[in-house]
C-alpha cells in the first residue's frame, strides 16, 4: 500500500504563528516524500479544524 501523508500545521492563533513562519513550514512539507496534502489552519484543534482533517481523510 502506498503511503499517503497529510501535514496539518496549526497556527494556534498567535501562539505558534507569532514565532514560527507556518506558511514556510507548510511549503517545506509539500516537498517531503509521500506527502499528498498540506494545510495550515489557524486552529487545527477546533471543531472546524478537526472537520477539515476528517474530510481530507474521507476523500
Amino acid at each position: 500500500m502506498e503511503r499517503r501523508i497529510g501535514v496539518y500545521v496549526c497556527h494556534c492563533g498567535a501562539n505558534i504563528a507569532g514565532t514560527v513562519d507556518v506558511e514556510q513550514v507548510a511549503e517545506f512539507a509539500k516537498g517531503l516524500p509521500s506527502v499528498v496534502i498540506v494545510r495550515d489552519y489557524k486552529f487545527v484543534c477546533s471543531d472546524p479544524g478537526q472537520d477539515l482533517i476528517r474530510n481530507d481523510i474521507m476523500e
